[in-house]
């Protein structure tokens, strides 16, 4: 099985992931986790250039490009192989995020950008996608770093992007659950367990 977690910076993602990987383990599965972009060397230095090299501007068709490249050897180097081998794959976003923060927040086509995201994966997509949905105030109070390339565009362009993680799910049908991340840590927990084992 292949999972994804999604939604805006501050919203809980690597708190529930690692819960949800307890839990897989805890049961016996073989679990591999990633996250995207990044995992790969490839993947990392160009990370780094996307989030924090802010003195290398980046045109927003370049922006998508780039994280498609990291995608696209995280793919090869890491998911396929680990999906062979049986195991449960447990990734830190994916293609949805690059669709929302590049097309639905962006000035690019979301459709151009599945497509493109089409050959980038060689169309290897989750079995099930979760977002956790906050409210962006909410979620940049929580955030306690300096913030990235991406979270110095503010709260307007964060309020864009929640607005494309909820209709974007929606096109992703049954395999995406959208949960609400103001519960408790508990509650989404149990939310997310009841989607994968649905």
């Amino acid at each position: 099985m292949f999972i994804s977690i999604d939604g805006i910076d501050g919203a809980g993602k690597t708190t529930q992931i690692s819960m949800l990987c307890d839990v897989l383990q805890s049961e016996g599965r073989q679990v591999a986790r990633f996250r995207d972009p990044g995992t790969t060397k490839l993947g990392e230095a160009v990370r780094d250039i996307l989030l924090h090299r802010e003195e290398i501007p980046l045109d927003r068709t370049t922006e998508m490009l780039l994280y498609m490249a990291c995608r696209a050897q995280l793919v090869s180097e890491q998911i396929q192989p680990a999906l062979a081998n049986g195991s449960t794959v447990v990734c830190d976003r994916y293609l949805l995020a690059n669709v929302v923060y590049q097309g639905c927040s962006g000035d690019l086509s979301p459709q151009v950008i599945w497509d493109v995201g089409k050959v980038a994966t060689k169309e290897v997509f989750p079995d099930k996608t979760i977002v956790l949905d906050l409210d962006p105030e909410i979620a940049f109070q929580r955030i306690q770093r300096g913030h990235d390339r991406l979270e110095k565009r503010g709260l307007s362009y964060f309020h864009s992007v929640r607005q494309g993680f909820l209709e974007q799910s929606k096109a992703l049908g049954d395999r995406c659950r959208v949960v609400d991340a103001s519960q408790s840590v508990e509650c989404i927990h149990r939310d997310i367990m009841g989607f994968i084992r649905s």
